[in-house]
């Protein structure tokens, strides 16, 4: 489980093929939204993380910063229709696809086109996910992942 850790708070998550690195997002391309985040694993031993996070783009193309509360970067997630990485310190993961690297990390593909929905306020449905945005407009989503087990509650808090 320390996959999930890692894509959500430094473990979305996520990768180009090869050694190509895809083009930063501009702020002129899509959305952006920052706030932090929290993931809590049903495993066993039951995991806990929390990060600042800065996402920037669409699903198609897109960044996601995770930070630590004295602002130093986890981890960097640059997705495109090339590829997808994850960057955190020097070592990098490239995979043909978000969903590729995501399921790799955490064993199950996270839902990044419905997060954005989500964000937006959109109740997108997902397979094996449940999401709450009774509070959507204040700033807050709950996600829990029912499956594939194990069970996962991913709570965000961001600026509307």
């Amino acid at each position: 489980m320390a996959g999930w850790r890692w894509l959500l708070a430094t473990g979305l998550a996520l990768l180009l093929s090869a050694c190509a690195t895809p083009p930063p997002v501009t702020s002129g391309q899509g959305n952006a939204w920052n706030g932090r985040l929290s993931l809590q694993v049903q495993s066993d031993p039951p995991e806990s993380v929390s990060a600042g996070f800065d996402l920037r783009g669409t699903p198609e193309t897109g960044e996601l910063w995770l930070n630590s509360p004295l602002g130093n970067n986890l981890a960097t997630l640059r997705w495109s229709p090339a590829g997808a990485e994850l960057q955190r310190g020097q070592e990098r993961i490239q995979r043909a696809t978000l969903d590729a690297l995501t399921t790799e990390l955490g064993g199950a593909a996270l839902p990044v086109s419905a997060l954005f929905a989500w964000l937006a306020g959109h109740d997108v449905p997902v397979n094996g996910w449940q999401v709450d945005l009774s509070r959507q407009a204040e700033g807050r989503i709950t996600a829990r992942r029912l499956n594939p087990l194990p069970t996962a509650e991913l709570r965000i808090v961001f600026t509307p």
